[in-house]
């Protein structure tokens, strides 16, 4: 059994998530602001299909990706250099959400298999409300002035949070996560955190880490005081693909 979360009470102790389905914390509250802040600090993320309540997770082990142990394959470097592309930073990220719900994302909603999807219309207008006050980011892949693809996540302190990505077209949301990773490594950022495993993560560098190790970062990471605010695009990194 998991406890119900009513609408102050708190959450509970990590090591009381279920071990099948594994992670599985507490189910309720709702997705205020205040709520997923508090969720993102502690390392619990919502996730959960349509009809469902809202479910609280905490895996262990956790899936992670360092900025410095990104690996970008040739092929994909190779993708990096043409500059057939354009990289833009919160300009869309209502699109880029919409994309990831109705495309299909990474992250496939529980029991429901890769036709399904967890981002419903009740999940979007929390991250729209987050990405508003400035912890909620997207980055966003743009061929021939159209979104081929992206990403979003919650950005606490020197923490980076992703939930989710889509493509159109190939490779563009690996475009989109080597140069966030970039962006996040010169602004010393110390972790992302990729929640489950996939195997596009893991090609590009992504690991597991024990769930004791994550919240032990995280506590560092968070600490900084870094202002909430919309990102600005940084001009074309050269070495990106390096």
């Amino acid at each position: 059994m998991i406890p119900w979360l009513e609408a102050h009470d708190p959450f509970p102790p990590l090591e009381g998530a279920l071990k099948h389905p594994n992670g599985l914390l507490a189910a309720g509250a709702d997705l205020s602001p205040e709520r997923l802040l508090a969720a993102y600090r502690q390392g619990i993320f919502p996730w959960y299909s349509a009809g469902e309540p809202i479910l609280w997770w905490s895996p262990d082990p956790r899936t992670v990706l360092i900025p410095a142990e990104l690996k970008v394959s040739r092929s994909l470097a190779k993708t990096l250099r043409k500059r057939d592309y354009e990289i833009r930073f919160d300009s869309a990220f209502a699109a880029v959400t919409q994309g990831c719900a109705s495309r299909g994302a990474d992250r496939a909603a529980p029991d429901a298999g890769d036709s399904g999807t967890w981002i419903t219309h009740e999940m979007r207008a929390a991250y729209q409300r987050l990405h508003e006050l400035g912890y909620a980011h997207s980055v966003e892949t743009w061929i021939a002035g159209e979104l081929a693809g992206g990403l979003y996540g919650v950005a606490i302190g020197r923490m980076f949070y992703g939930e989710s990505m889509f493509t159109r077209v190939r490779d563009a949301s690996k475009l989109a996560m080597v140069h966030l990773v970039r962006h996040l490594e010169r602004q010393r950022f110390g972790m992302i955190d990729c929640q489950m495993p996939t195997r596009h993560l893991a090609s590009l560098g992504a690991r597991a880490i024990a769930r004791s190790a994550f919240s032990l970062s995280l506590r560092e990471l968070i600490d900084y005081a870094v202002t909430p605010t919309k990102w600005d695009t940084p001009e074309t990194d050269h070495d990106v693909a390096a």
